[in-house]
């Protein structure tokens, strides 16, 4: 079977924009982990709602955020749109935490990205120790089953839906040391 030099390039170039389009989904996904990790990475952030306005240049304006199935429906609820989804972080860090929250790591597993012309979805279970101020500590897991759209030419998260799998309590003292600041960034 000889096909035309035109068809195979075409065929090869949606091959090509699939791949970048998975790549710019995964460091997307990967971004907004990071900028969630406490204390936060990033070098220059000021303050935490220096972060939230950070995190949400990763959404769509119309984007939701939400917690589904029996344990996140009650924790976590459902924001839709940037002001709501803005306010669910302010939750998270600053002075409205109490006890306040020290650390925060995610970590990503088990991506399956499918992509769909100029939309997509993502699922991904991700794990994150907790250490909070008044040295309780927990270990999270959770299955995201994420929504993403090309805005303008770059993707943006039109939906975190997240769902709990498991939460358990971790001894006192399990981390024996952590950053109060982190310089990974520091040029």
């Amino acid at each position: 079977m000889n096909e035309p030099n035109s068809t195979r390039y075409a065929a090869l170039e949606r091959r090509i924009q699939v791949l970048e389009a998975e790549a710019d989904i995964r460091r997307l996904q990967a971004r907004y982990m990071f900028l969630c990790d406490t204390p936060c990475p990033e070098y220059g952030v000021r303050d935490d709602s220096h972060r939230i306005e950070l995190i949400l240049e990763l959404y769509s304006e119309d984007a939701i955020w939400e917690g589904v199935g029996s344990y996140y429906d009650n924790q976590f609820g459902r924001a839709e749109g940037k002001s709501a989804i803005r306010r669910h972080f302010q939750n998270f860090w600053g002075e409205k935490r109490d006890p306040a929250l020290l650390l925060n790591a995610h970590y990503l597993t088990s991506e399956q990205i499918h992509i769909n012309g100029d939309e997509a979805d993502g699922q991904w279970i991700h794990i994150q120790p907790w250490i909070f101020a008044d040295g309780k500590s927990l270990v999270r897991s959770s299955r995201l089953n994420n929504a993403f759209r090309r805005v303008e030419g770059a993707w943006k998260i039109t939906r975190t839906r997240t769902e709990n799998v498991f939460v358990a309590p971790l001894t006192a003292g399990w981390a024996e040391s952590f950053p109060n600041h982190s310089v990974l960034m520091k040029p």
